[in-house]
């Protein structure tokens, strides 16, 4: 066996140096050693211990204790940074190189208990604070959506202020309790909101879908500050106006992006614990993220992807897709979509 060859920033090494910034460390090159070989690090980035400083860490929480259906988002960060490795250092479609404008990093996960979810959102928390002391936004793969509590309560603090969130799911998110316990997957959002974490009124859900259990959910979540772009909403405006929204209703506020896997059809998205038919096509969501650009992105998760359910991988590779995306908000561009729009 030999030792791997030290990483490089770009696939393409005749443009590469035109787009790297000093002592920014990239992805292993494609061209050096095979997509399928070497640790399975995101996008086969650096871990956070080999580099120095960070801008942009991507973290996994495993945990799922906090589901209500189907468990198995505990093995989701492993699946997601598995199919990662068909990234590349071009987004094409925002001309942006989401890896050499900055430094991003992998920072392995952060471990919690799988038996009580009171304690492991305390454990969640300590870890998310300590990370954000060597990475300034944190792309976090669940894991069930529980882990979005823990971290919209660091980001408050990191922010200095009241967080908006940008929220797709086929669900509110935003129930009280399920069988008495205040911490899981569908109360995320309401404990973050009585807590003091959003700024209501400049929070979006997007993609929402599916029987509720009552006309009050809807009411109460208005009441939480949310607005409602739902499935069909989407479908009938289109990927471009619904960013439109977006950007409108969160305004200049820090934002975090908040992505449950299963806001994508049940075709795209197999793999997760609570599928509602009539969901996004993975293209939607992707046009939607790409047309985000300017928004304040402070964090963002995705979650809910559980392997056990996926088929051939497509709902770890539309997740990994999903976090590119999202990384490519905070790269500079550089020439403009370089495929036709």
């Amino acid at each position: 066996m030999t030792d791997a060859p030290d990483p490089v920033v770009n696939d393409t090494r005749p443009t590469a140096p035109l787009h790297e910034v000093d002592d920014v460390r990239g992805p292993v090159s494609g061209f050096v050693v095979p997509r399928f070989a070497g640790i399975a690090t995101f996008a086969r980035l650096p871990m956070i211990t080999d580099v120095d400083t960070a801008h942009v860490a991507v973290v996994g929480v495993p945990f799922d204790t906090g589901t209500t259906y189907r468990p198995g988002a505990r093995f989701g960060p492993s699946a997601i940074r598995q199919a990662s490795r068909l990234l590349r250092p071009f987004n094409p479609h925002t001309g942006t190189f989401p890896f050499a404008d900055h430094q991003v990093v992998d920072a392995g996960d952060i471990a919690c208990t799988p038996f009580s979810a009171d304690q492991a959102v305390g454990e969640i928390e300590v870890g998310m604070r300590e990370l954000l002391t060597r990475a300034e936004v944190p792309i976090i793969l669940g894991g069930d959506h529980t882990v979005a509590l823990p971290v919209l309560r660091c980001l408050r603090e990191h922010a200095g202020e009241p967080v908006a969130v940008v929220h797709f799911d086929a669900h509110l998110d935003t129930w009280d309790t399920y069988f008495g316990a205040a911490y899981t997957h569908g109360t995320p959002f309401r404990r973050a909101v009585e807590e003091g974490l959003l700024q209501r009124g400049r929070c979006v859900h997007v993609g929402v879908r599916g029987p509720l259990y009552g006309i009050e959910d809807l009411g109460d979540d208005s009441d939480l500050g949310f607005r409602i772009m739902s499935t069909p909403f989407v479908a009938r405006i289109g990927a471009q106006e619904t960013a439109e929204a977006v950007l409108a209703t969160v305004g200049d506020a820090p934002v975090y992006v908040s992505i449950d896997i299963d806001v994508l059809d049940p075709a795209f998205a197999p793999g997760t614990g609570t599928p509602e038919p009539g969901g996004l096509l993975s293209r939607e969501l992707l046009a939607v993220l790409r047309s985000l650009r300017g928004i304040r992105l402070v964090g963002a998760d995705v979650v809910e992807v559980s392997p056990a359910y996926d088929s051939s991988e497509v709902t770890a590779l539309a997740a990994a897709n999903v976090a590119y995306d999202l990384m490519s908000l905070l790269a500079e561009v550089r020439a403009g979509p370089a495929y036709p729009h």
